[in-house]
């Protein structure tokens, strides 16, 4: 598993093959055929277009997970999900609207 530190920030586009643990902040589009986690810490602002997607953290912008996303209790999601299938724990925080089940998200 690759780790951005909370001290990384980025301003543009990120993308990665396997697994990415994000303590950081972006600003721009990630892009993977692989896992995503959004670390408490992390803030990104901009879309996610991954297979699957763990959210701790804030982001701020749509998520297409080809599998699953899960919202902790400590994430905070502004804006769309679009995902296979969708959790949400006790104490998440999601404004925005959601498509799940086989099928919602095109390749």
């Amino acid at each position: 598993m690759n780790t951005l530190l909370e001290d990384v920030e980025i301003i543009g586009s990120i993308t990665f093959t396997s697994e990415l643990l994000m303590q950081g902040k972006i600003e721009g589009e990630v892009i993977s055929p692989g896992v995503l986690t959004v670390g408490d810490k992390a803030s990104i602002k901009g879309d996610i277009k991954v297979r699957s997607s763990v959210v701790f953290g804030k982001v701020e912008g749509t998520i297409a997970a080809q599998e699953r996303c899960d919202l902790k209790a400590t994430a905070t999601v502004i804006g769309d999900i679009t995902a296979g299938t969708l959790a949400v724990e006790e104490g998440a925080t999601f404004s925005g609207s959601s498509k799940v089940g086989k099928g919602a998200v095109g390749k």
